[in-house]
C-alpha cells in the first residue's frame, strides 16, 4: 500500500487547529484477489500522519508500516513542505521527498519540487489541491539508476451527512520507467470513504487503482492494472 498526501485535505476539513496527528490501520485484500500477481503483498498497513500549519505555509509526512505476522517488512514515507506564495494566496511553492526501506532493499528515493494550487469551500467542508511537480528519480540501490520525471497529483475531500462521512482522495500520473528502461505513465488512484462515529474514531475502505505501479510477481503475467482494497479504522489525536 502507498499514501500520499491527500490526508492533509482531510485533516484541514472542518478542523481549525494548526496541528493534526492520526493513525490507520488497513487490513488489504490485494493479495486474496490476485494471489500470483500479488503475492507478496502486505495484508496489514499502519500509516502514521502528521500535518502543521504555520504563518510562511504548512509541512505533511506521513510513514507507511507494513508488516507480516513475524516482521515489519518495510517503512515508506513522503515528506512536503509549502512556502505560501502571499497571504491568503492558494498558490504555494512544493518541496517533497519520497522513500524508505523493505527487508530486501530500499524503495528508490525521489525528490519532487514545484508549486500547488488550493481551494476550501467557506467552511472547509470541501477541498481539493492539484500540484504540477518536477520529479527526480535517485539511484537508491543497486539494479537502479538516476531519471528524470514529472508529476501532476490531485487530492479532494468532501464532508457530508452532517460531517459524519468523509469521501477523499487521491490520483497521481507520472512518467515512469520499466524494467528495461523503457519510459511508462504510471496512475494511482487512492479513493477513500470514511464513517466518522466521533471526531476521533473513524471507520472505512480505500480502493486503490493503479497501472504501471505495482511490480508483478507473475513472470507469467502481463497484467498492469490493479484494483486493492482494503477495510480500515483510523483514531484522530
Amino acid at each position: 500500500m502507498r499514501k500520499t498526501f491527500f490526508a492533509l485535505l482531510l485533516l484541514m476539513s472542518g478542523m481549525t487547529a494548526v496541528a493534526q496527528r492520526n493513525i490507520q490501520l488497513h487490513y488489504d485484500l490485494g493479495r486474496n484477489i490476485y494471489s500470483a500477481e500479488e503475492a507478496n503483498r502486505q495484508k496489514v498497513t499502519l500509516t502514521m500522519e502528521q500535518f502543521n500549519a504555520d504563518k510562511w505555509g504548512c509541512w505533511f509526512y506521513f510513514v507507511d508500516l507494513d508488516m507480516s505476522s513475524r516482521f515489519m517488512e518495510s517503512a515508506y514515507t513522503q515528506i512536503f513542505r509549502e512556502f505560501n506564495l502571499a497571504e491568503h494566496s492558494p498558490i504555494a511553492f512544493h518541496l517533497e521527498y519520497n522513500g524508505g526501506l523493505n527487508r530486501n532493499m530500499s524503495y528508490q528515493q525521489a525528490g519532487l519540487v514545484g508549486f500547488s494550487y488550493n481551494w476550501h469551500s467557506p467552511d472547509f467542508s470541501k477541498t481539493w489541491s492539484a500540484q504540477l511537480m518536477y520529479k527526480q528519480f535517485f539511484r537508491s540501490y543497486e539494479y537502479t539508476h538516476s531519471y528524470a520525471s514529472a508529476e501532476l497529483s490531485l487530492f479532494w475531500a468532501l464532508n457530508f451527512a452532517n460531517r459524519k462521512c468523509t469521501f477523499s482522495g487521491i490520483a497521481e500520473f507520472w512518467r515512469d520507467e520499466k524494467i528495461n528502461r523503457h519510459g511508462c505513465l504510471a496512475i494511482l488512484a487512492e479513493p477513500q470513504f470514511w464513517y466518522n462515529f466521533t471526531n476521533h474514531f473513524s471507520v472505512g475502505t480505500e480502493w486503490e487503482f493503479s497501472n504501471n505501479f505495482i511490480h508483478n510477481t507473475d513472470p507469467e503475467s502481463t497484467k498492469t492494472f490493479f484494483w486493492n482494497p482494503t477495510v480500515a479504522v483510523k483514531w484522530n489525536f
